[in-house]
């Protein structure tokens, strides 16, 4: 099973904020996910994102791949593979 850590699409039309969560890369976009580690905000002015460091870290070395938007946002955090 391949797994990805990718941005979930909540909120209203026009106002969306996001969930990153864990999930199998068959699934979805805003469908079934493993687990939820953080949230991101882009309306907010800055924007604001949440991550719970030591799941983003578990998953990373368990294998998962981050995608592109959510790989900017771990490293702004600090975090790194």
């Amino acid at each position: 099973m391949a797994v990805k850590i990718r941005l979930r699409r909540m909120g209203q039309k026009k106002a969306p904020y996001y969930r990153i969560v864990v999930s199998d890369s068959h699934s979805p976009r805003d469908g079934k996910f493993i687990e939820e580690i953080g949230i991101y905000d882009p309306n907010t002015d800055p924007s604001t994102f949440k991550v719970n460091e030591e799941l983003a870290k578990k998953w990373l070395a368990n294998g998962a791949q981050p995608t592109e938007a959510v790989g900017k946002l771990l490293k702004a955090a600090g975090i790194e593979k």
